[in-house]
């Protein structure tokens, strides 16, 4: 274990599982206390919570639905009050609603709309939320993903649409925080073994392939430790950037 990040402290919003259980790992490994977010995993999240604390590293899962815009500042408040600061901020909570396309009669503007509130106003109330509490030289970690630049095939245009509206986000948060030595950060996966890739990768798997120059999906363990250079002490330089980690996929 380094201990690159002793002494900071963390949040991961939707830690409990896939990337963002990853994403706490790594940050435990790198010595950061690490406080999750979940909407309803709570045996998950305390299985992370029981893991970083193996590490030697204080750690708490916070029941929060980002869906609910007016959960974020008590959520910031809660992780303030127990832990004593917040230096790190990674936006990972996240659903998708994939697989019909606009015109598609049965499409469901219900769940699409959810998405939105979730990946959009949910992220944008977290970051408001997050903001004034974090400290000067801290980072913010926004998740986003390869549809958010470039868009391969049907299907996708509202997922694709708020991962793209959260990287314009994120360059007008570094403006307002560079001052602040706050650096603000987007990194876009491409395909990943997590539950949220799955339908799309089960339905073209080879035509997903062909997109990519590294003709492979990426590990959560790579996306993840991305995350942590951006959140160490040598990523102090790196403000408003949109860093892929997908294998070349559509270059």
């Amino acid at each position: 274990m380094s201990n690159i990040l002793k002494g900071k402290v963390a949040l991961v919003t939707g830690g409990s599982r896939g990337l963002g259980a990853a994403i706490a790992e790594a940050l435990g490994d790198q010595g950061a206390d690490v406080a999750i977010s979940y909407v309803a995993s709570a045996k998950k999240a305390q299985a992370v919570v029981e893991k970083l604390k193996a590490k030697g590293v204080r750690a708490l899962a916070f029941q929060s639905d980002q869906a609910d815009t007016a959960a974020a500042k008590p959520l910031v408040d809660n992780l303030v009050a127990h832990f004593g600061r917040l230096d790190i901020l990674v936006n990972n909570a996240a659903i998708a609603v994939q697989g019909k396309t606009v015109d598609d009669p049965d499409l469901d503007t219900v769940n699409l709309d959810r998405q939105w509130q979730i990946n959009v106003m949910g992220v944008v109330a977290t970051t408001r939320a997050a903001a004034p509490a974090l400290s000067d030289g801290g980072r913010i970690i926004f998740i986003g993903s390869g549809l958010g630049s470039r868009v391969p095939f049907p299907g996708v245009a509202d997922y694709a649409g708020t991962k793209a509206a959260i990287a314009g986000y994120a360059k007008g948060v570094q403006r307002d925080l560079g001052l602040r030595a706050i650096t603000v950060s987007v990194v876009q996966p491409g395909i990943m073994p997590t539950d949220m890739a799955s339908a799309v990768a089960d339905k073209l798997p080879e035509a997903i392939m062909d997109l990519h120059a590294i003709r492979r999906i990426a590990t959560l363990e790579e996306v993840a430790a991305t995350v942590c250079f951006l959140a160490g002490p040598d990523a102090g330089y790196i403000g408003g950037g949109v860093i892929d980690v997908a294998g070349g996929f559509q270059i």
